[in-house]
């Protein structure tokens, strides 16, 4: 932003009011009487006082943990579809080898780690996620890539939609 709001590209008419140059955001107050109840109600104060603690730390000292970034987000998105697209690829593999698996295995017993296979995916991301929750970011990355690369639909990729 320009030192002079007639420099900007793009104004309004109103826009040199004073009112709109506020400088820092101020503190929000409740008057005498009122109680701040919920998340950040700690950083709420009474009219007529001075913050001794800015919000900021006071979140920090609170042990309350920093939002997730966009990075982040965008990752978890990628890496939560790899893991369902694996979960519909061990569905397809599966019950594509079901009548050759009759040869080697019980009927009970194929279709039991079969339903386990398709699970396996899905446990693994929500556990992954969950014990991974006070830990780095990376941590919470590399067991997510790891699931992705051990939890691969072989039967899917092997024969496919096709099959035999």
């Amino acid at each position: 932003m320009t030192a002079r709001r007639d420099d900007d590209a793009l104004t309004w008419d109103g826009d040199d009011d004073p009112t709109l140059d506020v400088g820092e955001p101020e503190r929000p107050t409740l008057p005498d009487g009122f109680t701040a109840v919920g998340k950040d109600a700690a950083s709420i104060g009474r009219k007529g006082d001075t913050p001794t603690v800015a919000p900021a730390a006071k979140v920090a000292a609170g042990g309350e943990r920093a939002p997730m970034g966009n990075a982040l987000l965008i990752s978890l998105g990628i890496l939560g579809g790899i893991y369902l697209l694996f979960t519909i690829g061990w569905v397809i593999g599966g019950l594509r080898l079901q009548g050759t698996a009759r040869f080697l295995v019980s009927p009970i017993g194929y279709q039991v780690s079969l339903w386990l296979a398709v699970i396996a995916p899905l446990a693994w991301f929500a556990t992954a996620f969950l014990l991974t929750a006070g830990r780095a970011t990376w941590v919470r990355l590399a067991w997510l890539i790891a699931g992705a690369i051990l939890l691969v639909p072989w039967p899917f990729i092997m024969v496919g939609a096709v099959g035999l």
